[in-house]
């Protein structure tokens, strides 16, 4: 998979953000990892208050996706909705309840990995 532009990058997260936020997705974080693995550019990282949250934002993401045609690879733990990837070949989404968040801790597992500000992208497509 070519490596993407950073302009094209940053778009691509704020669009699949854009889809969290809209369902309420807190600390919403993208980390750039095209330096540190082969198999993604992004990760997108977000907490939702609850199970049903998690799986709303987890579906409002799929769907905004699957509406440009596109289509996630796969999704895992949907059913328990405390943590739910959803893998969209380029871009991993990890969504989870805060207290599986915070025992995880991905941030800190990808603490080398730079931030991507899609905060100027959402704000323009808003």
């Amino acid at each position: 998979m070519p490596e993407a532009t950073d302009a094209a990058q940053r778009q691509r997260a704020a669009f699949i953000a854009n889809a969290a936020l809209d369902k309420k997705a807190e600390r919403l974080v993208a980390l750039d990892v095209r330096r540190l693995t082969s198999y993604a550019d992004t990760l997108i990282i977000a907490s939702g208050t609850s199970d049903r949250h998690a799986r709303a934002i987890a579906d409002a993401v799929s769907e905004a996706v699957t509406a440009r045609g596109e289509h996630p690879l796969g999704v895992e733990g949907y059913e328990e909705g405390r943590w739910v990837l959803i893998d969209l070949g380029d871009v991993i989404v990890h969504v989870f309840r805060p207290d599986v968040r915070e025992e995880y801790d991905l941030e800190r597992l990808w603490s080398d990995a730079p931030t991507i500000d899609v905060g100027a992208e959402v704000a323009a497509s808003a």
